[in-house]
This record gives structure tokens, sequence and C-alpha cells, in this order.
């Protein structure tokens, strides 16, 4: 699977959604810090990731508080956008 043009990245619902991961994730899921890059995971396990976190019991971290606003489709677009992406610029 190639990456989407950064026009179409932006604009997918994943795109879109991706946004307010990048103060913590990096631009386009790729952190330049402590934080785990996204880019390139396979969709699968972030889709896995991020329903974990969202359906955790206990609210122990930001990401549970995050994806508890998340939809299984909007999980699954976000996994994809990040998925496509490279993980080097």
């Amino acid at each position: 699977m190639g990456a989407l043009p950064a026009s179409a990245q932006e604009t997918s619902p994943g795109g879109q959604l991706a946004q307010a991961c990048t103060s913590c994730h990096g631009l386009q899921g790729r952190s330049l810090g402590a934080v785990p890059s996204l880019a390139g995971r396979p969709a699968a396990d972030l889709v896995a990731l991020l329903k974990t976190f969202r359906d955790a019991p206990n609210e122990a971290t930001i990401m549970n508080r995050i994806t508890r606003g998340y939809t299984d489709d909007e999980i699954a677009a976000l996994a994809a956008y990040f998925s496509a992406m490279s993980p080097t610029p």
C-alpha cells in the first residue's frame, strides 16, 4: 500500500482526527521525543492500542481520556492514516 499524497492525507477522516495527536506524537506521527511515533506502524496494532486505552477502566493517562471520545470507525480511520505514513520524512 503506497502513501497517500499529502493533500489526500490531510483531508481524509483520519488525517483530520490526527491533528489532535501531533502535539505529542509529532507531525505525521513522527515523534521527536520520548512519546512513541505512530507513523508506519501496522494499522491492526494501532487499533488494538487505541481500543485498549479507550476501554481501560481507569484514566491513568491522557490517552485514556482522549480515546474515550473516539468511535470504532474513528479509531480505524486514525490507524489507517498513521499506518500509511512513512516512519521517516
